[in-house]
């Protein structure tokens, strides 16, 4: 018995789209989707087209040799960048294609990776605090700015997560995210500090660099649409960190001057 006949061609073309929307929701570029996509096709016999857009992927895979198909339009999930999801889903991919997983081990395998156990906010916190801390030492600032922006980036930060949870939009969150974080860098004005490089580094943990470079990675790879989408939306983001920073600066100018 063949693998086509083994496994539906509808179920293997469910997963393939729910496997492929997630990967592009957790900041996949669009040519290691399809590939990915492509390779788990295969082990099944099958042959996969995915159309790739900014909030949809449009699939369908097709039997040689039946002719029959399977078309799905599927919405592309909102997920936080994820680069494990990133790896391990595309490793699950060639795990599939070596070893010819059945598709009921490839669910579960898939269940098991998107389904574990994501790093902690506080951790995370902690983390992106001392990273835009060292950005603030790499361009200049002293040890007094470090803390400050220290501080400013993990309130920021946080303000970021619960908004996000509660299902606000974006471009709010972002713009919201970065006044408070240069607000509360602001504070560096106070003291005999380097307070223009606190307020600068503070809303960098904000830079979508994950949408910029996938952005530039479809164009230069031929999905100039998503690309340019991609590229569209980060542009809009970096709008949104500018404004909430100037809200700041127009606040303490006097204070600047």
């Amino acid at each position: 018995m063949d693998r086509q006949s083994q496994e539906k061609l509808s179920e293997v073309g469910e997963f393939i789209s729910e496997y492929s929307s997630h990967m592009i929701g957790c900041g996949v570029h669009t040519s290691r989707v399809i590939r990915s996509a492509k390779r788990i096709a295969d082990t099944f016999g099958y042959v996969v087209n995915i159309n790739v857009y900014q909030k949809t992927i449009i699939l369908t895979v097709l039997n040689p040799i039946s002719h029959e198909h399977y078309s799905e339009v599927k919405d592309i999930p909102n997920l936080p960048i994820s680069f494990e999801h990133n790896s391990r889903l595309s490793a699950l991919s060639w795990e599939t294609y070596d070893k010819h997983l059945d598709l009921s081990t490839l669910r579960e395998r898939y269940k098991q990776i998107i389904s574990a156990p994501s790093v902690h906010s506080f951790f995370v916190l902690i983390l992106v605090g001392i990273a835009n801390a060292s950005f603030c030492q790499l361009f200049g600032g002293d040890a007094l700015s470090m803390g400050i922006v220290f501080s400013a980036t993990i309130t920021g930060l946080f303000l970021k997560q619960q908004m996000t949870a509660a299902g606000i939009n974006h471009y709010i969150v972002f713009i919201v995210s970065a006044f408070v974080a240069s607000l509360c860098a602001s504070t560096a004005l106070i003291f005999d500090t380097t307070s223009e490089i606190a307020l600068a580094t503070s809303v960098l943990y904000l830079v979508p660099g994950v949408p910029l470079i996938n952005g530039v990675i479809d164009v230069v790879e031929g999905y100039v649409l998503t690309g340019f989408a991609r590229l569209v939306k980060a542009s809009l983001l970096i709008v949104c960190i500018a404004t909430g920073l100037s809200f700041t600066l127009l606040l303490v100018k006097d204070n600047l001057l």
